[in-house]
């Protein structure tokens, strides 16, 4: 299988204390949100990226079922997370 190119990707929206909240990390970027939130979407990205090294395999080398399974594990509403499709 052909490795892609992906990176997790989080946007808060609920920031309204003016702070410009951003995280990045290997293959994850946090932007934006409530203290609490970008909190959260770090740990989330984080137990992530923990997952996928449990697979064996790298990010872009998830199918979608592999990537939707992962969101499943965490407690993670498939709402708020976008699948890479092939």
């Amino acid at each position: 299988m052909k490795k892609k190119a992906v990176v997790l990707f989080g946007l808060g929206l609920d920031g309204k204390d003016g702070h410009k909240r951003i995280t990045k990390g290997e293959d994850f970027l946090i932007y934006g949100g409530s203290k609490e939130t970008h909190e959260h979407m770090v740990e989330k990205a984080q137990e992530f990226k923990e997952a996928v090294k449990e697979t064996g395999k790298q990010l872009g080398e998830l199918s979608p079922m592999e990537y939707r399974g992962i969101i499943e594990k965490l407690g993670e509403s498939n709402l708020n997370w976008l699948c890479p499709e092939d």
